[in-house]
């Protein structure tokens, strides 16, 4: 079968694999149908994941169809359209025991840790494996999992109804937060120097729209909440800088989530910290997000395939990252059909 694999650091292509056996009774066996590109994908073939090991089957923002399933299998058949949970915990340690395995000292994420949904056929643990409407085409559910990213985002925010929300960044996973944060009766503002991304931001419900290079970012913020700052803030850049501005356009008990992140420290002072009461939290992966999201996903109200602007079949797979290489401002999600 075919596979998109990273043999090594910038070197990507499309291979034949072996096809995926069942093993055991609680095994999904799936004809893969679509997988999008992430920042993580992009991290691999770079060689900046210091997690993954070469060569590595990428792609775990990834949908299929069941084919055949274990015996013991019952929340899935044969002919189901599903997306894939891609991570395991070993359900043991601190973080799992608090009901938290995104963080589990052992996590192991498929297309990173483990061999990825980027190819025909995977087999999977039902646990990781969740049925989606038949109506929903295999881009949209391609995107399930990022949106579980913006969720989990959402959620460590704490974000409540009538919130004063601010996103910094509008790249794929800011906007997966704006859509959730919205779901949620939010006011949201997000920021980013590209005005097409912006554009569509607004399209997409965003009630204010900040470009840095017109002005100073926490005036605009403060001007649009009326001095008082907003009550969370997400930052899905993680530049030091943006670190550093997440905190100073913050109100009074705001919550702040670090949701990118980058290696050089951020130069923060601890009076805005304490004198506002901040909560600053991390955000990694999901923890009982899909669920949530596939519900969402499966009420078809929840519209949000225009996300995906560029789709290529597999066999174009290296045209499709030299385009994630150095994006147009029209690029946002990038689909590779299987």
């Amino acid at each position: 079968m075919k596979a998109i694999q990273v043999s090594e650091p910038g070197d990507i292509s499309v291979v034949e694999v072996e096809e995926s056996k069942l093993e055991d009774s609680n095994q999904v066996k799936i004809r893969m149908r679509a997988m999008g590109i992430c920042g993580s994908d992009m991290h691999i073939l770079h060689g900046e994941n210091p997690f993954a090991t070469y060569p590595r089957i990428i792609g775990h923002e990834v949908a299929g169809e069941v084919m055949e399933v274990g015996d013991s299998v019952s929340r899935v058949a044969v002919g189901d359209k599903v997306v894939v949970e891609p991570m395991t915990s070993c359900g043991a340690c601190y973080a799992c025991r608090q009901g938290r395995p995104n963080v589990c000292e052992n996590v192991e994420v498929y297309g990173v840790h483990r061999e990825g949904g980027g190819r025909e056929v995977m087999v999977i643990s039902e646990n990781l494996v969740h049925k989606v409407d038949d109506r929903l085409d295999w881009s949209e559910i391609a995107l399930i999992e990022p949106f579980t990213i913006g969720a989990q985002s959402v959620y460590r925010g704490d974000v409540k109804e009538g919130d004063m929300v601010f996103i910094i960044g509008a790249g794929p996973i800011g906007l997966c937060c704006l859509k959730v944060a919205k779901e949620a009766g939010a006011k949201v503002a997000i920021s980013d120097f590209n005005e097409e991304r912006l554009a569509f931001a607004e399209k997409w419900g965003a009630d204010f729209t900040v470009n840095p290079s017109d002005g100073d970012v926490k005036e605009q913020i403060m001007e649009w909440t009326e001095g008082m700052g907003a009550n969370v803030v997400i930052d899905a850049v993680g530049l030091p800088q943006t670190v550093e501005q997440a905190i100073d356009v913050t109100s009074v008990a705001a919550r702040v989530v670090l949701l990118g992140f980058h290696s050089s420290p951020s130069q923060i002072s601890q009076v805005d910290i304490t004198k506002k009461e901040l909560t600053i939290c991390g955000s990694r992966l999901q923890t009982d997000r899909f669920p949530i999201v596939v519900d969402l996903f499966n009420t078809m109200k929840f519209d949000v395939k225009d996300l995906v602007s560029h789709e290529f079949p597999i066999e174009d797979t290296q045209k499709a990252f030299k385009l994630m290489e150095s994006p147009p401002s029209s690029v946002r999600k990038v689909v590779i059909q299987l």
